[in-house]
Order: structure tokens, then C-alpha cells, then sequence
């Protein structure tokens, strides 16, 4: 398996869709290996109890929400296979 480096983020930059904290804000990126790796917050604690039944949280694992508005611009990016 490859290292897990990032290969491209997916959509425009936090700046370009009007952050002006660019390090700051959510942000999607494809790595090397063709997962995904995702820049949010942490609702893990908030979402959890939501869940539906077939759903679970692992130990090592988050729910980490994003803006609408960042995944709509990551959506031109994001591969159909």
C-alpha cells in the first residue's frame, strides 16, 4: 500500500470560495492510495447517539462535518469510479 500523502485537494481553496482564514476551514483532498481525507470539525460527541442503527463509530474513527458549500465545490472533482 502507498504512504498516505496527499495527491490533490478536491475543488476550489478555502480562499477562493471566500474564507479569508485559509488555514482554517473545511477542505477535501484525494491521497496517493485513492482515499480521502477530510478537513472539519469534529461532531463525533454530537452525532454519535444519531446514527442509524446499521451505523457505528470505531474507537479510532470521527464524524467530521464540512460546509455545503465545500463539498458542492469538490463534487466536479470527485471521480465516478
Amino acid at each position: 500500500m502507498e504512504r498516505s500523502v496527499i495527491a490533490r485537494r478536491l475543488g476550489s481553496t478555502p480562499y477562493q470560495r471566500g474564507s479569508r482564514q485559509e488555514f482554517s476551514c473545511p477542505d477535501i483532498f484525494e491521497l496517493a492510495d485513492g482515499r480521502f481525507a477530510v478537513i472539519g470539525t469534529d461532531m463525533t460527541a454530537e452525532l454519535s447517539a444519531h446514527l442509524p442503527p446499521d451505523a457505528g463509530v470505531a474507537d479510532y474513527e470521527r464524524i467530521v462535518v464540512i460546509t455545503r458549500d465545500t463539498m458542492l465545490h469538490a463534487k466536479r472533482d470527485i471521480p465516478d469510479a
